[in-house]
């Protein structure tokens, strides 16, 4: 009832919709910057939502606070003084980049955030974002992210406008040059997916490559090789055999405004997954180093059943490539729906076997 009253009461808002973005006033970098304290340290009641079994922090935590942080960070830039309630709804799009400098996040230490909006187009902005946590009375810093909001209308049905950004400085004038270079990259790089297009020559022989070093060079020998008899190399893991799965049932609980799963819910769980499969494959602690290319493609609705698929598709050395696949199921039309795409790097405390593909759907995966 709450959200069916909340969704009639922002119809209203459609009236402050801008018609075009030069309607909107332009805005500054540091109009929306913001600083926000998670006060770890000061506040010991609040440790506990946020501790591991490791006496450090969970990760997956500070994905949810970095989500709802470049939201908070992209109203900030569209607030309008005259309006007493926000016309958009602002979404996460994609997490372009984490990279994370600190293995440990203490959890009796303050972490600070900062941000602020670092591009525009018509209706998207890029947020960079930055942890910082104190120590010996001074704050060093942990992480840096980059995320892409998107600004939609009152309802989340359509794109709305948002004020455009004005570089003042030579510095700002680079983040702003390097964010339109993001966008043009993400773009290239959705053209050319394998979906898409056909394996580069380098790309096919490294398949080739991966194929014959799996070839039983005994039968070889005797004349008697088959595309099917295939052997694992010393210090390998099939690729299939290094995967986990879960199940989330989708409860109010996590819902935002719209009905629907906030995304730093989303980002939590698959980033647990992720490094129980990590854990899994390479047989000590694993530690977070990067977040790439988090993909939003679908809303999950509240009562779906989220389907989490778990799989290591790159070793090397200390390192572990974990892709984790979302997806909903509808228990009345029995479709499956892909939801999210997210990839994490990770650095074990010893050296990890090699993951092998068995399949050529696995090779690619792997590239």
């Amino acid at each position: 009832r709450d959200h069916v009253q909340a969704m009639q009461e922002r119809k209203a808002l459609h009236t402050l919709l801008a018609k075009r973005q030069e309607d909107l006033p332009p805005r500054r970098m540091k109009d929306s910057y913001l600083e926000v304290i998670l006060p770890l340290g000061s506040q010991p009641e609040i440790r506990e939502k946020y501790l591991n079994v490791y006496n450090s922090v969970r990760f997956g935590r500070i994905l949810e606070d970095l989500d709802s942080l470049g939201v908070l960070i992209c109203y900030t830039h569209t607030k309008q003084e005259a309006q007493p309630r926000s016309p958009l709804s602002i979404v996460t799009a994609l997490v372009d980049k984490i990279n994370l400098c600190k293995k440990i996040i203490y959890p009796d230490c303050d972490i600070k955030f900062t941000g602020n909006v670092s591009w525009v187009g018509k209706t998207s902005m890029e947020v960079k974002m930055h942890m910082l946590q104190l120590h010996d009375g001074d704050y060093s810093p942990v992480l840096d992210a980059t995320f892409v909001m998107v600004a939609r209308d009152p309802e989340n049905k359509r794109p709305a406008f948002v004020n455009p950004l004005i570089p003042e400085t030579p510095e700002e004038e680079e983040i702003f040059k390097q964010g339109e270079f993001n966008k043009t990259k993400r773009i290239d790089f959705s053209t050319a997916s394998l979906l898409k297009m056909a394996p580069t020559a380098e790309e096919r022989n490294i398949v080739h490559d991966i194929f014959l070093n799996t070839l039983d060079t005994r039968q070889e020998r005797e004349g008697t090789v088959s595309f099917r008899s295939r052997i694992l190399p010393p210090n390998s893991v099939w690729m299939e055999d290094a995967k986990l799965k879960g199940l989330q049932i989708c409860h109010p609980q996590e819902r935002n405004i719209f009905n629907r799963i906030f995304g730093g819910f989303l980002m939590r769980k698959a980033f647990e997954l992720g490094w129980a499969t990590a854990c899994s494959c390479g047989g000590s602690r694993p530690f977070i180093v990067a977040v790439d290319d988090i993909m939003f493609r679908k809303p999950v609705e509240v009562g779906s059943l989220l389907l989490l698929s778990a799989q290591v598709c790159y070793t090397e050395k200390n390192y572990i490539q974990v892709r984790v696949h979302s997806e909903v199921f509808d228990a009345d039309t029995r479709e499956h729906h892909t939801t999210n795409i997210f990839h994490f790097t990770f650095i074990s405390e010893k050296e990890v076997p090699r993951v092998v593909p068995r399949t050529y759907g696995g090779k690619y995966i792997q590239l």
